[in-house]
Order: structure tokens, then sequence, then C-alpha cells
């Protein structure tokens, strides 16, 4: 397959020696930075759009967290660019040795769309502090924030340097089918494949993000309304569409009544007694995602929540207790309860 003009453009806008010097970096990143405080409101705009996300929520978890990112960046830059002293073996002695930090080249990286705005750009601020130029993929699944990101680095950026391309799946394939010099990708373990697959072709260098389980384990002797504040805040920021979200509770028996009270209590002063009338809970990112995670909760018994409505892609924050299998829904906690623990004498003396 030919090179893309973009492709083609960037490589050879990074052959040039342009992204090098720390001052260009430097002040690429302050474009950023500046372009970003421009555009804010359209795109806290964008994400409560696609997601519902409260502008505060919004904020704290995207649009502030790049500015913060960005700062820290440039704070640190022309440390990280100096080249490293290293020791040598005796056997190359006078020599001297030194780690020179060097740009890859061309970086592609794909973005999802739980934190569209965030988890795009916080890996093209590493890239562009490191000299690379970027092409960026934003999510399709969630347009809105799509189009603010293409509007805001096309206003800021020569597509040289750094540039946006939108689309489905067929654009991320062919994007795929070019030879980048890095690959940074956020997503499922699907999709994951495919991206270590054509990256494998050229031996092209990949980080692939693809979230996890994230439990927590809660003790009999936990401070109980700090425990259920911080899962509830934890679980339902972004109505549960963290890749590191709590999505199950592992609790001792002895403190399980204690936890759910306080869980339901902390979910009324998050979110009120009606969820769905709350100006601080995210929606659902589309009707195909909303109508797998009600299925999720099909058949199972409620200690709380559970009301939902399409129309709105609203899941209320949802708690099941001792749920015959443990799933990841994002809008419910799964709290399964085990036995204490039996103490028992070792041959050393100590008691576990």
């Amino acid at each position: 397959m030919p090179e893309l003009p973009l492709h083609a453009r960037q490589r050879a806008f990074f052959e040039s020696g342009a992204t090098r010097p720390g001052s260009f970096r430097r002040e690429a990143l302050t474009v950023l930075l500046r372009a970003i405080d421009a555009h804010e409101t359209r795109l806290l705009d964008a994400l409560r759009g696609d997601l519902g996300k409260p502008a505060m929520e919004a904020y704290a978890s995207e649009v502030g967290f790049l500015t913060a990112e960005i700062r820290h960046t440039l704070r640190h830059l022309d440390r990280w660019m100096k080249p490293a002293r290293r020791r040598t073996p005796w056997l190359t002695w006078p020599a001297s040795a030194a780690v020179h930090p060097e740009p890859f080249g061309v970086a592609l990286i794909i973005g999802p769309w739980n934190y569209p705005l965030q988890l795009l750009l916080a890996p093209a601020i590493a890239a562009i502090a490191a000299g690379n130029c970027v092409t960026l993929k934003p999510s399709e699944l969630a347009p809105q924030t799509s189009a603010a990101i293409a509007a805001m680095i096309s206003a800021a950026f020569p597509p040289e340097h750094v540039a946006v391309v939108e689309g489905g799946r067929e654009t991320t394939e062919a994007l795929l089918a070019e030879r980048s010099d890095f690959i940074f990708f956020t997503g499922g373990t699907a999709v994951g494949r495919i991206v270590m697959q054509a990256a494998a072709r050229h031996l092209t260098p990949v980080v692939l993000e693809l979230g996890g389980r994230s439990p927590c384990i809660v003790c009999h002797d936990a401070p109980l309304e700090t425990t259920a504040r911080r899962i509830v805040w934890g679980k339902f920021l972004n109505a549960g569409q963290t890749c590191v979200a709590p999505d199950h509770v592992w609790v001792d028996r002895r403190a399980a009544a204690g936890l759910v009270d306080h869980l339901r209590r902390e979910i009324r002063a998050f979110f009120g007694e009606n969820p769905q009338q709350s100006p601080d809970y995210s929606r659902i990112i589309n009707d195909k995602h909303f109508n797998r995670l009600v299925g999720l909760l099909d058949g199972i018994a409620l200690t709380h929540g559970g009301r939902h409505e399409v129309a709105g892609r609203f899941i209320e924050p949802t708690l099941v207790l001792d749920p015959p299998i443990v799933s990841t829904d994002p809008a419910a906690v799964f709290i399964v309860t085990t036995p204490p623990p039996v103490s028992r004498q070792t041959p050393t003396g100590r008691i576990v």
C-alpha cells in the first residue's frame, strides 16, 4: 500500500531535523497548552455531548489533567534531554560512555472513547517532548470530542508535525498499514491484538494499554465510611467507564453489611435520591454498550439501584452482593463476601 501523503510529509519533516532542538519542543508544548486553554469550553461541551460528563469531572480528569501534564513536562524537559553518563568496564579504559535520548520519528497514537481527550493527548505530550512527529487517531465512538480535537490541533500545528485523522475502523486499518516508528494504543484486547500484529510486520515498538481488573479488598477492621466514599468516587466517576475503576470488592463477611450501608449512603451523598437528575453523573457512551451492560444485570438480585433508561443511556449506580459471577459492568459494584481468615500457628511461632 502506498504511503499516505500525510505520513510521507511527517517523515520528511522529522528527517529534516526540525523537531530535535529543545527550543522547538518547548515551543510546541507551549502552543498545545495555549490551544487547550483557548478551546476549553468547546472541549468540555464535547465531553458532555459524548459521555454526559459534568464540567468539573471533565476538567479534573481530562482538560486539567493535560494542562498539568504539559507544565510538568516543560519543567523537566531540559533535564530529560541531557545525556546520562554511564560507567564503563575497565577493559575500555580510558573511554567514557553516555546515553543520549533520541526521538523515534513518526508516532501513531490511537485513543479510546472513555477518556477521549486525556488518553489521546497525554501520550502526544510525551511524543512531542521527545521530538517526534505525531499522528492522532481519536475514537469514532466519541464523535463530538473527536471533532473538537481535530479543530484544535489543526489550528495549532502544521500537519507535518502534529495531525489528527478522524474516521472509523477503515481509517485505523489504513494508518496501521503505514510504517510508523512507534505506536501507542489505548483500548480493548481485541483491537490490541490487531495493533500488535500490524506493528510486528515492521518490528515497530508499541505500547498497548488494555485496561484490567481492579478489585478492592476490605478487611473487617477497615474504616468503612472512608472506604465506601473512596469506592463510590473511584467506581462511578465517568459512570464507571474507567479502566482502573474498582470493578469488584472482596469484603470480610464481618464488615459486609456495614460496607453496603455506607455505600448506599455515599451514593445518595454523591448523586442524590434520584441519580438520573444529578448534574454530576455521566452517561454510557452509546446504545450498544448500554444494552450490553443492562444485559449483565439481567436476572441478578440487586442490593441497590439498577434503574435504567435507554433514551438517555442512563444506568443507576448499582450494588450487587454475592453475584453468581464477578462481572465488569461499569455501573455496578460487585461485592463478594469472604469468610474471616483462619489464624494458624506457623513453625516459627508467628500467627498469620
